[in-house]
């Protein structure tokens, strides 16, 4: 059976959304130049054999509607080109990864193009707009739930499902965050300091050139050249943190610093059969090894990462300790403090370069961004096995175990 290798990754800085340098850009044009960087690393592949193209989004509307994935493929002049448009939200572009893994061990296809894009910058406005609300009634009561509690003091979380209630899949993800951190005993205290261990990991990350090695500059419209993440401060302390005021509830512990914020930005992962990068003379840069999916209450998706991680360590035959170096997708400090501890994760290896509190969390992109991130890391600190994983929105988490090669 073939084995899936990686033999190409590129991402495009990471923008603020809104206000931030990428949000002129287009998602397509954004993919677009991304995508042609990575398949630039690769001049022994022939386009032609590219069985399909993979795009990753997770709210794709407006600009993002329609089939991007196709649209990008015929933007490019690579009409014989499939391309399909996938949403799994926040893990999206490791959703389409997983797909050209299984691809190739079923023996249909040999080189596949994963790639996700996010442009918050870009979205319609939702009802401000004149959209109209698309959300099921079925689920009114449960957000009605939602809503009360975000606005009342000393709120707590229970199970609506021990009652016989649905659950609120269309929750606001910071809301999923506070209950999480009140399920799981986690302080405001231990978000601060995880938040300012994020910008202050990546401040060094930026220092030493970690960054700069995988990031793809980019052209904007007028002529200016993107080249650094917006979302990196220098200097944050845990002093400078602790005055913030809670974003979500009255009594609430999630702050803008400890969380990521609304991103632009765009990544692309070339995966091909072992046996095609031998006949292309191409040493890959990693293996995908397993990958894992779970799903969970939507109400505390932040979660999701435990048992997405156990499944594909337990299909690639590991245990954490064989792991080298974890990606933990940071949506939420909250999120991020009870998985990495519920899978004993030393902190010594978990994101070790910082994390989308700092760098930022374009939903769409981050799948193939944290994969990029990961095989950098691994060759950085000259490791072995890595293990990237995300909590996602609804209620799921995903999981990836790869192996670097080169």
């Amino acid at each position: 059976m073939p084995e899936a290798v990686i033999v190409s990754t590129a991402r495009s800085p990471i923008g603020r959304a809104v206000k931030g340098s990428l949000k002129d850009l287009r998602p397509d044009d954004l993919t677009a130049t991304i995508i042609q960087a990575a398949l630039a690393k690769v001049p022994e592949l022939d386009p032609r054999d590219i069985d399909d193209l993979m795009l990753g989004c997770g709210l794709p509307g407006g600009e993002q509607g329609y089939n991007l994935g196709r649209i990008v493929a015929v933007q490019m002049g690579m009409d014989h080109l499939p391309g399909c448009t996938i949403t799994r939200y926040c893990s999206s572009s490791l959703q389409t990864s997983r797909m050209a893994l299984h691809a190739i061990k079923a023996g249909e296809g040999d080189v596949f193009i994963s790639a996700g894009v996010e442009m918050v910058s870009r979205y319609a406005k939702g009802s401000s707009d004149g959209l109209p609300d698309t959300t099921n009634p079925i689920f009114d009561e449960a957000q009605a739930r939602t809503a009360a509690t975000a606005v009342s003091e000393g709120s707590t979380w229970h199970d609506p499902r021990e009652d016989g209630l649905l659950p609120d899949p269309y929750i606001a993800m910071g809301q999923t965050a506070e209950n999480l951190a009140r399920v799981k005993g986690v302080t405001r205290q231990d978000m601060d300091e995880f938040g300012v261990r994020s910008q202050n990991l990546a401040e060094e990350a930026i220092k030493n050139g970690f960054w700069e090695r995988e990031i793809t500059p980019v052209t904007l419209p007028d002529g200016t050249v993107v080249s650094k993440d917006d979302g990196p401060r220098a200097g944050v302390t845990l002093d400078g943190v602790q005055g913030l005021k809670p974003v979500f509830r009255p009594d609430g512990m999630v702050t803008a610093a400890n969380c990521c914020p609304l991103n632009d930005g765009a990544a692309a992962v070339v995966i091909m059969s072992d046996t095609k990068a031998r006949e292309l003379g191409l040493t890959p840069l990693a293996r995908i090894v397993s990958t894992g999916v779970s799903g969970l209450s939507p109400e505390i998706m932040g979660l999701g990462p435990v048992d997405a991680s156990n499944q594909a360590l337990r299909r690639a035959g590991l245990t954490i300790d064989d792991i080298d170096l974890v990606e933990i997708n940071e949506a939420f400090a909250a999120q991020v403090i009870p998985s990495y501890r519920d899978l004993n994760i030393p902190l010594e290896k978990l994101n070790v370069n910082g994390g989308a509190i700092a760098v930022g969390h374009p939903f769409g992109m981050t799948g193939a961004r944290i994969t990029g991130t990961l095989i950098n890391s691994l060759q950085f600190h000259d490791k072995q096995f890595g293990l990237e994983t995300m909590c996602v929105g609804g209620g799921q988490g995903m999981a990836m175990v790869i192996e670097r090669l080169s």
